[in-house]
């Protein structure tokens, strides 16, 4: 059976990949799909938690089904925020190669004082 220590190595996983993605990589696409794969790997962390509660059962679990339903609110606000996040920066992503002709993140130093 697939248990909960399962899923977090999964999501331990992931997050890794997504932090070497950023660490590693110069393209400006490779990094920001691994930011997504970070929030992918907090989310399966979070419905992981969810999904395995500590053992309350019969009427005491009412507290419980609460909480699970704001953990829910917050893996949707982590998914819009994430959708928000690859809108902001693609259109980001766009305007620079058009105006460098590069996605290049070393040779992009328009922020520069």
């Amino acid at each position: 059976m697939i248990g909960l220590q399962h899923y977090l190595l999964l999501s331990v996983f992931l997050f890794s990949l997504g932090v070497l993605g950023v660490l590693l990589r110069r393209n400006i696409l490779i990094i920001l799909m691994s930011i997504e794969l970070m929030l992918l790997a907090a989310n399966i962390a979070i419905v992981a938690f969810l999904r395995f509660p500590p053992g309350i059962q019969g009427a005491a679990a009412a507290p419980d089904l609460i909480a699970a339903g704001n953990g829910m609110v917050f893996v949707f606000l982590v998914m819009t925020v994430s959708a928000a996040e690859v809108g902001a920066g693609l259109a980001v992503l766009l305007n620079l190669h058009r105006q460098r002709g590069t996605i290049n993140a070393e040779s992009l130093n328009l922020m520069k004082g």
